[in-house]
């Protein structure tokens, strides 16, 4: 018998993509730039433009200090 893997159907995002897509959402809400949600997270703007294309893998601490500047809860961020 051959071992199955789990699939993952098409309409689920990975946590990459809902972080990008709800910090993008989040910040056109507030009409900011990633210049300006990177300065308000302390954080560099090229790491944030790196998180909104999936080309960074974020740590826990980022995650935190970017909810913090969006004044969300962290795990809404991960939301669909």
């Amino acid at each position: 018998m051959q071992p199955t893997t789990p699939t993952t159907p098409p309409s689920v995002l990975s946590a990459r993509s809902l972080l990008a897509k709800n910090m993008i959402c989040l910040r056109q809400a507030r009409d900011w730039s990633q210049e300006r949600l990177a300065l308000e997270a302390g954080l560099h703007r090229t790491f944030i433009a790196h998180v909104e294309r999936h080309a960074r893998n974020i740590s826990l601490d980022n995650l935190e200090k970017i909810a913090r500047a969006l004044d969300v809860e962290t795990y809404s961020l991960l939301l669909p």
